[in-house]
């Protein structure tokens, strides 16, 4: 659209952004290095979206730090993989695109900028290692701690997740495999006495060192600094404005009080995210889970899709979230179940007292499987991962290190569970299955005939029932001292119930898009001026979850996609 007349707005540039995550930060620094006038604009009052509150993971198979260590992944086997994976439901042309172009991606932010330092995570594999393209290394690209210092007067305007660590603690990724043997590995002490030296560091020397999403933000956050480009918080979009032939050419936003049009010369890229806490509409798209309990950006309520929706555009897989099964503490606090499910001794059952899926599964399809259960009219939502006194002394479950307790450790610690666990109900204390049975709301005969099936099982070695423990997935959080690391007989009681729900990293559905992120209508017509990257997009990942990061490494690159068709455009 380069030479419209942009009469009647408030403020005109080249490029608009709604939205400060990873996908329109990455959109921002291409727009700009384009030669484009850029603008971010951001609903809230803090930057960094749900990538701020995420695990900071970018799956990027091929990255130049991949590549750096002598990996390099062969893109027709990843298009497979992505193919089979996403079944039809994504097409080969975004596919492709994205395989292309995130390499790229991650190349074009090196070079840009010495904030941006990119590291590759090998060994935590892709989440379906098995398939043809899938990796057992992985390709999860991660960024290094920093302290937020650097950022000065940024850092009280970065969006920050709701339960803080004490200063200095904090936990690389390549940390936290490790601290979750703390009590099979000397390693894993190693990096508890790490974390007491971090926090010395901390108060001594008043460092503010933060890692994963934290990280990843900062560093976008002080590269659009250092190039310029400007950033508008509390400035929430209200509509998008179109030309007569329907082209977008702006948008109207609220800033200071007021209305204002804000003109763009090439076009609008939503990066605004997905409707994660809109419980109205995601009731409406998925009645099966009627509870706010995402741990997407506390803001993100869909305004971007609305908006793309108000002006003819298409939308596609509206049900969908990025599934993530957590405890929900009394407070309200969510809380990732990961490693738990990994554990050698536990099962999860669900309201008939019988496991329905390898509990170590990623974590999609396991939310998958909650959704599919319920719907055949067995409760799975809540379900109860089950586990005995000695996993509780042995490995790391809801957060508790097992150690001898530690007087005002910031976390639980000692070999009783917290009293305020039990009394609030999210986790049951039992000395028999019976017992167990009649606290969570399941048949006992159904329960025991669980235990003593998964008892049998665990003895052989080999799960015959769902194959837990048979994928390098499933063994990465595990016991590496175990012939099977997920595998382990349940021992004495007292056995142990919690409360598992259905929580997600934010919606995934949204606006229907090309290999190039504009948006789409109905009967498959651009929308000239309008992009969508992230979870304001319809998932290049389709309903399922190629690896670490499959969520980031989307949003990015996409962002990066959408910047330079825009500057290619004439």
């Amino acid at each position: 659209m380069t030479g419209v007349e942009m009469n009647g707005f408030d403020h005109v540039v080249d490029v608009l952004i709604v939205g400060s995550g990873g996908g329109g930060m990455a959109a921002a620094l291409t727009a700009r290095a384009s030669g484009l006038d850029a603008l971010v604009i951001e609903k809230a009052s803090f930057f960094g979206g749900s990538t701020a509150l995420s695990g900071g993971g970018i799956w990027v198979p091929g990255a130049p730090a991949q590549r750096r260590e002598g990996c390099s992944p062969d893109p027709e086997g990843v298009v497979e993989y992505l193919l089979t994976i996403t079944e039809g439901l994504v097409s080969e042309a975004r596919i492709r695109q994205y395989v292309e172009s995130a390499p790229k991606m991650l190349e074009f932010l090196e070079g840009l900028s010495g904030w941006f330092e990119f590291v590759w995570k090998p060994d935590y594999a892709d989440y379906y290692p098995e398939l043809p393209g899938a990796s057992k290394l992985g390709s999860t690209i991660n960024v290094p701690a920093i302290d937020l210092r650097k950022l000065g007067v940024d850092e009280r305007l970065m969006l920050k997740p709701l339960a803080l660590a004490p200063r200095g603690i904090w936990l690389g990724p390549k940390d936290l495999r490790t601290f979750y043997r703390i009590r099979q590995w000397w390693a894993g002490k190693g990096v508890l006495l790490k974390l007491v030296w971090r926090m010395f560091k901390a108060r001594a020397f008043n460092e503010r060192m933060a890692a994963i999403g934290q990280s990843l933000v900062a560093r976008l956050r002080l590269a659009m600094r250092e190039n310029g480009i400007p950033l508008w918080l509390d400035a929430p979009m209200t509509e998008l404005i179109t030309d007569a032939d329907g082209s977008v050419t702006g948008v109207v936003l609220e800033r200071d009080g007021a209305k204002q049009r804000i003109g763009a010369r090439r076009g609008v890229i939503l990066a605004s995210g997905g409707f994660d806490h809109d419980l109205a509409r995601r009731k409406e798209q998925l009645p099966e889970v009627d509870q706010d309990w995402s741990f997407g950006n506390p803001v993100a309520m869909g305004d971007g899709i609305r908006a793309g929706e108000k002006i003819g555009a298409a939308t596609d897989l509206l049900d969908e979230a990025w599934w993530f099964p957590a405890i929900q503490w009394p407070d309200g606090r969510m809380q990732f179940m990961l490693n738990e499910r990994m554990m050698p001794s536990q099962f999860i059952v669900n309201g008939d007292g019988k496991r329905f899926i390898n509990e170590a599964a990623p974590y999609m399809d396991f939310g998958h499987a909650m959704v599919d259960g319920q719907r055949s009219g067995v409760t799975h939502i809540p379900c109860c991962l089950i586990t005995d006194h000695r996993s509780w002394n042995r490995y790391v479950v809801g957060g508790h290190l097992p150690l001898p307790k530690i007087p005002g450790a910031p976390v639980p610690t000692g070999r009783k569970v917290p009293a305020a666990w039990l009394e609030s109900g999210v986790v049951k204390s039992a000395t028999t299955w019976d017992e167990m049975a009649t606290k969570i709301d399941v048949p006992a005969a159904e329960l025991r005939s669980t235990a003593a099936r998964f008892n049998e099982l665990a003895r052989r070695g080999h799960d015959d029932d769902f194959n837990r423990g048979d994928s390098v997935y499933d063994n990465y959080y595990g016991d590496p001292t175990l012939p099977n690391p997920n595998l382990y007989p349940l021992g004495d009681p007292p056995y142990y119930a919690f409360r598992i729900v259905l929580g997600d990293l934010g919606t995934s559905g949204g606006l229907l898009t090309d290999e190039y992120a504009r948006v789409l209508r109905p009967d498959g017509a651009i929308v000239p001026g309008l992009y969508a990257v992230g979870n304001t997009s319809a998932p290049v990942m389709g309903r399922s979850y190629a690896g670490a990061g499959a969520t980031i490494g989307p949003a990015m690159t996409f962002g990066f996609v959408a910047a330079k068709h825009l500057a290619s455009q004439d």
